[in-house]
């Protein structure tokens, strides 16, 4: 009920969006009509179609995005001639003459096809296929959401209750506009006037999406952005990730149990043993680790997972990495393999790449460290990294409870190398930056061109956590693509280390690539997979280390310019 409240008042706030101003001419076109018969069946019809285009989008890949831009090119198409009908009645007559006999008269002269119920439906039907909301805090968590949780009723109940949300204020702002135009016309018989001018304001609403105003400049120059509010809303009802940790329990405290272990059994995979079930793991304590390969934090904790169960494996505890991943080449088993072995795991690893034990965890982050007891039920759980001494703890009182004993003494302490380095604790370092349009922020190369191929230019400067891309690239919902080789990536960064998750292109052909700091080769700041003069190579796909500052955690101006076309780039994290 929280989540529904959540994105109902997430969608009465897009009122206040610029992304709005497009599809605003097309809802007040009939704001003289009936709202019974007009307003209320194009609101529902734009509701539902934005619900099920944007479930499609969400989780369906790319053909559904694909399939959406004929729409929206067949919906511009009738708004289009919506525009013109209303600017000429004698363009009105000709356009409809041969919808008559269907009774779909797109002219408003006529009564009767004005207060057509399924002329409006139809109306809302276009403009829910060309409706794109401006992607803040709130409908970025409910994307997010459906992406990983896979198409079903829940996914689209909620965009749905999204959209009820802007129909419900864009309602009321057809009220008031029917009003207005009502009194305008009895006291200044303005009716034709005002005909006239809806129809303009209908076809530069047509022009401006077009030119992809509604997904590009209106995305980021607001009115009143509403990115502070919704984040106040999302902090109030879900804690961040270190806020939600339980709180360690303190010697002699008794472990609350907090629910039973769930099934195994959605697991697609096995990595490093054989299926494992409820029924074997009984009498065991059980770690379950909730991570995925490209994951920085998830990296970082890996060392202290491994040396915990190396350390108690013989003395009754079991680790279950659970792999759920984030992007979509983390679902390829071959990929995991390939990461489990670089990484040195050893212990077994369930592919979730349906989300299967996710969900049946109601997991939220990553990583998540969930301890199960000999009786199988789950007695405490930890969020992100840090916490490893109270962790080692618990790992203990449980094995003692399960009767294990003479247990190894003190604490692992794991010398993490590379991108498992433990984190340097700057709080102000920069945060983790998405660079797909469905997630991206902070960007500074202007409008982006949604899958489809643009050439950007990167600002002369930036300001602290902007980033930009200069040359040809096409950015898609999760990453983006160089179409040409030269094409680079600049960041504004604070952190010691710097990461970016790169794969190469579909043929899988080396991406070489060079980075630079502040204009110059990164010397003794380069990472792991760099060199001193900056260079390295894409040869798979996973998070890259191309920095580590050797002295602190100052604030640099990060490049990186790819020498071959191809490189898919997804996401920026920072230690």
């Amino acid at each position: 009920m929280i989540l529904l409240l959540l994105a109902y008042l997430g969608g009465v706030l897009t009122i206040l969006s610029p992304c709005i101003l497009p599809v605003l001419p097309f809802v007040f076109a009939r704001a003289d009509r009936p709202f019974m018969r007009n307003g209320l069946p194009m609101l529902a019809g734009m509701a539902l179609t934005f619900a099920l285009v944007a479930t499609l989008a969400a989780v369906g890949g790319g053909w559904a995005v694909h399939a959406n831009q004929y729409g929206r090119i067949a919906a511009l198409v009738v708004l289009a001639l919506l525009g013109l009908t209303l600017l000429s009645t004698h363009l009105a007559e000709w356009i409809t003459r041969p919808f008559v006999a269907l009774g779909n008269r797109l002219s408003q002269r006529s009564h009767d096809d004005g207060d057509s119920i399924w002329g409006a439906v139809g109306l809302g039907i276009a403009t829910g296929l060309l409706w794109a909301p401006c992607a803040g805090p709130i409908l970025g968590l409910l994307l997010t959401g459906a992406a990983l949780k896979g198409a079903s009723v829940a996914t689209t109940l909620l965009l749905l209750v999204y959209a009820a949300g802007a129909a419900t204020s864009l309602a009321l702002a057809l009220a008031v506009g029917g009003r207005v135009f009502a009194v305008m016309k009895r006291s200044l018989g303005a009716g034709e006037w005002i005909r006239r001018v809806l129809g303009v304001l209908v076809l530069c609403g047509v022009a401006a999406i077009a030119l992809g105003l509604d997904t590009g400049l209106l995305t980021r120059v607001s009115l009143a952005s509403t990115n502070h509010i919704e984040q106040t809303l999302i902090n109030a009802v879900r804690p961040a990730p270190a806020e939600a940790a339980e709180a360690q329990p303190k010697a002699g405290q008794a472990l609350p149990v907090e629910g039973r272990f769930p099934s195994l059994a959605g697991a697609t995979g096995w990595l490093n043993s054989a299926p494992l079930t409820r029924a074997s793991l009984r009498g065991k304590v059980v770690l379950v680790d909730f991570w995925t390969y490209s994951c920085i934090n998830c990296l970082r904790s890996l060392p202290y997972v491994e040396a915990w169960y190396n350390k108690y494996k013989d003395h009754g505890l079991v680790v279950i990495g659970v792999h759920s991943p984030e992007f979509a080449f983390e679902k390829d088993p071959a990929n995991v393999a390939a990461a489990v072995k670089r990484l040195g795991v050893t212990y077994p690893v369930a592919l979730d790449s349906d989300y299967a034990i996710w969900q049946g965890f109601n997991n939220e982050y990553w990583p998540a460290h969930y301890f199960i007891d000999a009786q199988g039920r789950i007695r405490h759980h930890h969020f992100g990294e840090g916490g490893y001494a109270e962790s080692e703890d618990v790992i203990r009182r449980l094995l003692a409870d399960a009767g294990y004993k003479n247990l190894p003494g003190g604490y692992v302490d794991p010398d993490g190398k590379g991108a498992e380095a433990a984190a340097p604790g700057d709080a102000n370092r920069s945060p983790e930056t998405y660079v797909g349009y469905a997630r991206a922020e902070n960007f500074a190369s202007g409008q982006v061109a949604h899958d489809d191929p643009f050439d950007y230019h990167a600002p002369a400067t930036l300001a602290t956590n902007q980033w930009a891309l200069d040359g040809r690239w096409t950015v898609h919902p999760q990453s983006a693509v160089l179409e040409r080789a030269g094409g680079s990536i600049t960041y504004r960064f604070r952190g010691r280390d710097l990461h970016l998750v790169l794969g190469p292109g579909k043929d899988g052909k080396p991406v070489r690539f060079r980075i630079t700091l502040d204009g110059k080769a990164p010397g003794a700041d380069h990472g792991m997979d760099t060199d001193a003069a900056g260079n390295g190579t894409v040869t798979s796909q996973r998070l890259y280390q191309l920095v580590r500052q050797a002295h602190g955690t100052g604030e640099r101006v990060f490049e990186i310019t790819f020498l071959d076309p191809g490189v898919h780039a997804y996401a920026f994290t920072f230690g």
